[in-house]
């Protein structure tokens, strides 16, 4: 049994480190005044931060399913099945529009709803390709990735408002109010639309707010599983260097006795609602042996 893994680009994953992985990639769009884009095919960081910080209008949409069916239908030629996770049914329309796609396709295309995004997202197509080098079925991949769909979390801070409030995130009111007074929600979620947990005044804070929910949240998954089991992706959209290094520092050093922890810059699709320099964690339970 040869079972393909697709992940759509929500995920972060980059495309030289997809084909190194053996995972494959369908690109989300990005839609700037009116024109498509895709992130390392015709849009750069650089580039799409200057759009982004100039105050164009940016929006993100979903693969077009043409793209999508194209994708499978040239991985069935080599695979037996596929495996395709596409980003949170709580948060797009893209997950239930494959649903219905795949129903063409007699099983063997099986669209995996385990409710993540970004780093936890990466994780379970880490999972995904795990289990299949190890001979699992696409449904088995599935069934197995949906189980294990809330075992996870993902904590959020921004730096600026106004770009929640642009893809109606927050009202224009509470935006405003917040550029006044300086407050900074700390966003989460376990797959459904990010909810705001606490709202603190300045970044200091809302980062430290951060760091104490993911406290509590690993405290209880390290409750029902070992500690080597836990990953956690520190992620940023942040301009420079040197602040993603400090963010990625103090984690570390915040929870020392958690092994796995990388940093994953957030794909320019995530970027599009939190704009520059929004710190986040993702929580995941791994699935594959390590």
């Amino acid at each position: 049994m040869k079972t393909a893994v697709l992940i759509d680009s929500n995920a972060g994953i980059k495309k030289d480190e997809a084909k190194e992985l053996g995972i494959y990639l369908v690109s989300t769009p990005i839609i700037i005044d009116g024109e498509v884009y895709f992130e390392e095919e015709n849009l750069t960081q650089e580039q799409f931060y200057e759009a982004l910080m100039s105050d164009k209008d940016i929006t993100s949409s979903m693969p077009s399913p043409g793209d999508v069916m194209d994708m499978w239908d040239e991985l069935l030629k080599e695979y037996d099945e596929v495996a395709y996770i596409p980003l949170s049914s709580g948060l797009s329309n893209s997950c239930h529009a494959a649903i219905q796609l795949s129903d063409e396709y007699d099983g063997k295309v099986q669209v995996v709803d385990d409710h993540r995004i970004s780093v936890t997202m990466r994780q379970s197509a880490l999972d995904a390709k795990w289990m299949a080098d190890n001979g699992k079925s696409a449904k088995e991949i599935k069934e197995a990735l949906e189980q294990n769909a809330y075992n996870s979390a993902i904590y959020l801070t921004v730096e600026d408002l106004k770009y929640l409030k642009r893809g109606g995130r927050v009202t224009p009111a509470a935006a405003a109010l917040g550029a006044v007074l300086n407050i900074k929600p700390v966003l989460a979620t376990k797959g459904g639309k990010f909810d705001a947990v606490e709202k603190v005044r300045g970044m200091k804070k809302s980062i430290a707010k951060l760091l104490d929910y993911t406290e509590q949240t690993l405290d209880k998954l390290i409750e029902k599983n070992n500690v080597s089991q836990i990953r956690i992706g520190v992620a940023g959209t942040f301009l420079n260097q040197e602040d993603a290094d400090n963010w990625y520092n103090m984690v570390k050093d915040r929870f020392v006795d958690i092994e796995n922890i990388e940093y994953d810059p957030l794909s320019l699709v995530v970027a599009v609602h939190t704009g520059p320099n929004a710190a986040g964690i993702g929580i995941s339970v791994i699935l594959r042996d390590e």
